[in-house]
């Protein structure tokens, strides 16, 4: 079972890490997986670190040694894309209001 965090390499997800703009992760974690034969693939980050995940992405489909493609990270960074849409529509006002 392979399992990736991106904003954690050695795994454990739990202490906060510095985002890429300088400004210290919020504990709020959000996580998207992809379940491939034996193969589990979890990426745990915080808001803001999207393009590390993307990053992340990008450098698993280049390791020969596990089974995921260019169609696995296709399918993870739609995942993240709806959970952006869901979290921009939480902001937008009501319609109506």
């Amino acid at each position: 079972m392979a399992s990736t965090n991106p904003t954690n390499p050695n795994g454990s997800g739990d202490e906060p890490k510095p985002r890429a703009d300088g400004k210290a992760a919020a504990t709020e974690q959000r996580s998207l997986s992809l379940v491939k034969g034996k193969h589990s693939f979890l990426f745990r980050y915080g808001p803001g670190d999207e393009n590390v995940v993307l990053e992340s992405l990008a450098d698993l489909v280049k390791r020969r040694d596990l089974p995921f493609d260019w169609f696995d990270a296709a399918v993870l960074s739609h995942q993240l894309g709806q959970h952006l849409s869901k979290e921009l529509q939480a902001h937008l006002p009501k319609k109506g209001a």
